[in-house]
């Protein structure tokens, strides 16, 4: 296994505290979803920010070694559940657009990335990650 890439984020404050970025290009304050304050994001958008768009990503190189291309779109939700006294998990929903490929080739796009995107193999087994079309 070769490593081509490592970000280093450290955050300080938990979820009312901010991330910093090794390199200080990425800098933001954070606050739990339920404060909402303004001018900050939470972990869960920072969650969902980096599997849409690795996701997409790898829709992109499924599409390349397809030799088809389409224009992409993925939205992720990713919800926070609260199980109990400190049981705490989150859920992802991935709505996958394929523009202008019909549902049977987008659907085999889409799982395909699935099982090429990074993400979705380290939720795998582990978080609730339902796929669905635009």
């Amino acid at each position: 296994m070769s490593k081509i890439y490592e970000a280093t984020v450290t955050n300080t404050g938990g979820r009312t505290g901010e991330v910093i970025s090794s390199d200080g290009k990425f800098n933001l304050k954070i606050s739990s979803p339920t404060l909402n304050l303004e001018g900050t994001t939470n972990p869960e958008q920072l969650f969902a920010a980096g599997y849409s768009s690795c996701f997409n990503g790898a829709l992109q190189a499924v599409m390349a070694k397809n030799k088809v291309s389409f224009k992409t779109n993925v939205t992720a939700k990713v919800a926070l559940h609260n199980n109990g006294e400190l049981n705490f998990n989150i859920s992802v929903e991935l709505q996958v657009e394929i523009i202008g490929a019909d549902k049977e080739v987008a659907e085999k796009l889409m799982h395909e990335a699935d099982l090429v995107c990074p993400y979705s193999k380290a939720l795998k087994n582990n978080v609730e990650v339902t796929l669905s079309l635009k």
